[in-house]
C-alpha cells in the first residue's frame, strides 16, 4: 500500500514519500461548506418481499404488537433514526401500481400480482392512506413514485388531487369518503422510475417527452407544492443526464440517480456474510466509486444549470448481494454484515461533500430488502433485529442539517480489483480501483459543536490520527464506536446485539490537537464541544 493525502474538500490526492507513525488530518472549521440536508438520510420502501407486509405493516388484527396495523417495534426503531423522507411504492413496482386499487375498505380492495418481485399476490391492504399516515406518524416527508410505465396521465393527476386537494373536487370528495378529511402534505413526487429499464425501456429522448406530458397535468393543489423528480440515470449513463437536462431542464426540480454496490446483474452476486478479504475490499472500492459517478453527473448539471435549480437525488443506493439461502426467490432478503455498515458510512461521507447538488439519497431498502435497516422474522413470530447499517444511520443523525466542514486526511490506500469473482476475470486484467483505508467527515451542528465520523476499513491495522482543527477550540470530546470481531459478523434473531455501538474512550484533546486511536475495521463518531 502507498500512503496518500486525501483532501476531502477537493476530492484530490497527492503522493507523499514520508510515512509517519501517526496519520495527520486537518478540519477546516473556518471554511464551512453547504448544509447537509437531512434528506441525505432518506429511506426507501417498496412492495418487494416483506418490506411492506411483515416489515412495516402487519395489520390491525395481527398478534404481533402494532399501532393501527404498523409493526410497533419497527415503528419505534424508525422513530429513533429521525427518518426525513420515505420513498414508496417503488422501485419497479411503482410502474405496475394503480393507486385506486389501494384505497377504500381494505376488505374490498382487489388483489395484485407483483410481477417484478417473485409473483407474490398482495391484497393491497397497504395503500395511499396507510403510507401517508405512516409518514405523518414518523414525522417524515413522503416521496411518491408515480406510474408512467403502465399508467395514464389522468390516473397520475387524479392521485395528486386525491392526496393534496383541499377543495370541493372529485378526488378530494373521494378521499373524504374514505375517511381522510384534510389533505396530506406531499412534497416529493417522482414522475416514473427507471424509465430506461423496468419503468418502460425508454430512450432518454422519449422519456423526456413523456415527462413533459405527465408534468403538464400534475397541478399544485391548494397550498401544496410538488417537488417534481425525473427518472434519472443508472450509475454510468451520463448521456441520460445530458439529454434530460437539455430536454426537460428546470421543468424538473430533481433528477434521480441509481447506484448499487453490486458485482453484476447476470449470475451470482456473492454472499452478504461469506466473503474473502479480496471481496471485502472490492465492495469498499466499488461503493467509493460513486464519488466519481456523482462528480461526472454533477459536471453535466453544473454546465447546463449553473444556478443549481435542479437537485441530484441518489434515490436508490446500497449493497446488492444474493438472497439468503432458504428465502423466497425474488424477495431480495439478504443479511447485513459489518462490511455493509462500512459501505454505508463511506457512501454517506461522499454524499456530505456534494450537497450543493445532491439534495436527497434513499438507501435500498428500509426493512427486509437489500441493505436494510431492520430485519424481521419470516415466520410471523414477531422478532426484529437492527442491522449494522441501522447503527451507522443512528450514529450519523447529528449530521442532519449540520454544515459540512472540509477535511484533509492522510490515508494509506490499496488498489483493489474491479472483479468480485476471481474466476470472472479471465486471462485479462480487469483493472483496479483505489480503496483508502481511512475515510472521515466533519460538520458543525446547529448547537455549535462538531461531529466527526472516522472509518478505518483496514482488516488488521489500527490507526492513530492527529487532527488539527482550524477555527475551533474544542474543550471536550465524547464518542461511540461500531466494530466487531470479524467484518462478516452480523446480527440475527439468536444474536441481535453481536454488532452494536459502544462508548469510545480513545480520543484525547491536548494543546488544540485531537488524537484518535481508531482500531482496525471500525467506525468512530465523535462530538466535539
Amino acid at each position: 500500500m502507498k500512503k496518500l493525502i486525501f483532501t476531502l474538500s477537493m476530492a484530490a490526492c497527492a503522493l507523499t514519500m514520508t510515512a509517519a507513525d501517526n496519520a495527520k488530518a486537518t478540519i477546516h472549521a473556518d471554511k464551512a461548506g453547504a448544509k447537509i440536508n437531512k434528506e441525505i438520510y432518506g429511506q426507501f420502501s417498496e412492495h418487494l418481499g416483506s418490506c411492506i407486509y411483515g416489515g412495516l405493516w402487519v395489520g390491525k388484527d395481527s398478534k404481533i404488537p402494532n399501532i393501527n396495523g404498523y409493526r410497533k417495534d419497527v415503528f419505534e426503531a424508525l422513530k429513533v433514526l429521525k427518518i426525513p423522507v420515505l420513498r414508496w411504492p417503488g422501485g419497479c413496482f411503482a410502474d405496475d401500481y394503480h393507486w385506486m386499487d389501494g384505497i377504500g375498505p381494505q376488505s374490498q380492495r382487489p388483489s395484485l400480482r407483483n410481477n417484478n418481485w417473485g409473483g407474490t399476490i398482495e391484497d393491497n391492504s397497504f395503500g395511499t392512506h396507510e403510507f401517508l399516515n405512516l409518514c405523518e406518524m414518523l414525522g417524515c416527508e413522503p416521496y411518491i413514485s408515480g406510474n408512467v410505465g403502465s399508467g395514464t396521465v389522468k390516473e397520475m393527476a387524479q392521485w395528486v388531487e386525491y392526496m393534496t386537494s383541499d377543495g370541493d373536487t372529485p378526488m378530494a370528495r373521494l378521499r373524504r369518503q374514505n375517511g381522510r378529511e384534510k389533505p396530506w402534505h406531499v412534497k416529493y413526487f417522482g414522475i416514473g422510475n427507471e424509465a430506461w429499464g423496468c419503468g418502460g425501456n425508454m430512450t432518454p429522448e422519449y422519456y423526456s417527452d413523456e415527462y413533459r406530458k405527465f408534468n403538464t397535468y400534475l397541478r399544485d393543489q391548494g397550498k401544496n407544492r410538488l417537488y417534481r423528480i425525473a427518472s434519472g440515470a443508472s450509475d454510468y449513463d451520463y448521456n441520460w443526464t445530458t439529454v434530460l437536462m437539455d430536454k426537460i431542464g428546470t421543468k424538473m426540480q430533481g433528477v434521480s440517480l441509481h447506484y448499487y454496490t453490486c458485482s453484476g446483474w447476470d449470475g451470482p452476486k456473492g454472499s452478504a456474510i461469506n466473503f474473502d478479504n479480496d471481496q471485502y475490499y472490492w465492495a469498499l472500492g466499488k461503493c467509493l466509486e460513486i464519488e466519481e459517478v456523482i462528480k461526472k453527473h454533477k459536471a453535466i448539471m453544473d454546465e447546463k444549470d449553473p444556478e443549481g435549480k435542479v437537485g441530484l437525488l441518489v434515490d436508490e443506493w446500497g449493497t446488492w448481494w444474493d438472497e439468503e439461502p432458504g428465502t423466497i426467490p425474488g424477495h431480495l432478503y439478504q443479511q447485513n454484515a459489518l462490511r455493509d455498515a462500512f459501505v454505508a458510512s463511506l457512501s454517506l461521507n461522499v454524499f456530505h461533500k456534494y450537497t450543493d447538488r445532491v439534495k436527497m439519497t434513499n438507501i435500498a431498502q428500509v426493512v427486509n430488502v437489500l441493505q436494510s435497516m431492520i430485519l424481521t422474522d419470516q415466520e410471523g413470530t414477531g422478532h426484529m433485529v437492527l442491522t449494522p447499517t441501522y447503527h451507522v444511520f443512528e450514529m450519523y443523525t447529528p449530521f442532519m442539517e449540520a454544515t459540512y466542514l472540509p477535511l484533509d486526511l492522510e490515508s494509506e490506500t490499496m488498489q483493489v480489483s474491479k472483479v468480485y469473482f476471481k474466476e470472472k476475470a479471465g486471462a485479462k486484467d480487469a483493472g483496479y480501483r483505489p480503496c483508502p483505508m481511512l475515510s472521515a467527515s466533519a460538520a458543525k451542528t446547529q448547537d455549535g459543536s462538531i461531529v466527526l465520523a472516522i472509518t478505518n476499513v483496514s482488516l488488521d491495522k489500527g490507526q492513530t490520527i492527529d487532527f488539527n482543527i482550524d477555527g475551533f477550540k474544542a474543550k471536550s470530546v465524547t464518542g461511540r464506536i461500531l466494530t466487531a470481531k470479524n467484518v462478516a459478523d452480523y446480527n440475527d434473531f439468536e444474536h441481535p446485539n453481536r454488532v452494536q455501538p459502544a462508548d469510545f474512550k480513545d480520543a484525547k484533546l491536548k494543546k488544540g490537537t485531537l488524537t484518535v486511536k481508531v482500531p482496525a475495521k471500525s467506525l468512530v463518531v465523535l462530538n466535539l464541544k
